[in-house]
């Protein structure tokens, strides 16, 4: 059944190798507990009591590295179980109801962000006299200029680019198209690196190889910077920048809506940009702006 599920969620849903990657390992996590305890029973015999004791395996679990799972993570794996069992129920498999399953409570969310003079230390931090540096500079002018995914930078092509409009359309997650828009200063950093390219590949972001020349017979897809690849380099200027907190692309996503919010954006434009698709999640960034009212409540009610 989960495995119908999993066809379910691409063929109907169109979600993307990413969010049916992660079910199908969340789903796949509570195929082996229920296996395990329950080896006589099926799905229809799924109780209320049966869920709290695997939340309570949940809670417990330890990775092969000792970590336990966070109270987000956990959260994950309950939501996986019950558009499960919406689906079982669409397809009138008699168990238990989705909703008997209780979401866990969020804690208070703590968005991580950089200050534009942060931003600035980062930005400038690679040695762009290689292409190698050129490329990472341009990487992290492109994210914090469009708040892009991670998953969506790395999956950029140089043809889908127009410079000279300064804009390019992304499918991002839930498979919506939207339109990306560039500054004027992450422009001229993609132009100076793809004048400095002269490899075959259509991939924007490309690994370098160290004795400086391309394979062309590699192809496209093996050559592209992998999304690890992409927070790696990242992690490393920002060590070299010497920032204070821990810094991946999402920061940078944070950091641009920040800024934006923080520039007079309104909070539908800003959802637009980000590809939120409830403008409740792009909410998340208010409480950080919020300092700002008492600025905006005193230069017009003096």
């Amino acid at each position: 059944m989960i495995k119908r599920y999993l066809s379910f969620i691409e063929v109907e849903k169109n979600y993307s190798k990413f969010t049916i990657r992660n079910y199908s390992h969340y789903l796949g996590m509570f195929r082996k507990w229920f296996e395990k305890h329950y080896e006589q029973e099926y799905i229809e015999k799924l109780t209320s009591e049966m869920v709290r004791k695997y939340r309570l395996f949940l809670a417990r679990y330890e990775t092969k590295e000792g970590k336990r799972l966070s109270p987000t993570t956990q959260s994950y794996y309950v939501i996986a179980l019950r558009a499960f069992l919406k689906y079982c129920a669409k397809k009138g498999v008699k168990t238990l109801s989705a909703e008997k399953v209780d979401l866990p409570k969020p804690g208070e969310h703590q968005i991580k962000f950089l200050d534009r003079e942060q931003v600035e230390r980062l930005l400038v931090a690679p040695d762009t006299s290689n292409i190698s540096g050129l490329r990472d500079r341009t990487i992290l002018e492109v994210l914090f200029s469009t708040g892009l995914r991670v998953s969506e930078l790395a999956k950029l092509d140089i043809d889908k680019i127009d410079l000279k409009e300064r804009e390019f359309g992304i499918l991002g997650k839930g498979r919506r198209m939207r339109l990306v828009f560039l500054s004027e200063r992450a422009t001229q950093w993609l132009g100076r690196y793809l004048s400095a390219r002269t490899d075959p590949f259509r991939a924007l972001w490309v690994r370098v190889p160290k004795s400086g020349d391309w394979d062309p017979t590699m192809g496209n897809e093996k050559a592209r910077l992998s999304i690890r690849g992409i927070q790696r380099i990242v992690e490393k200027y920002r060590r070299s920048a010497g920032l204070p907190i821990k810094v991946s692309p999402h920061v940078l996503r944070h950091s641009f809506a920040t800024t934006l919010l923080q520039q007079g954006a309104d909070l539908r434009s800003v959802q637009e940009m980000l590809g939120h698709k409830n403008v409740a999640t792009t909410q998340i960034y208010t409480h950080v702006t919020n300092p700002q009212l008492k600025q905006i409540h005193d230069k017009f009610l003096k």
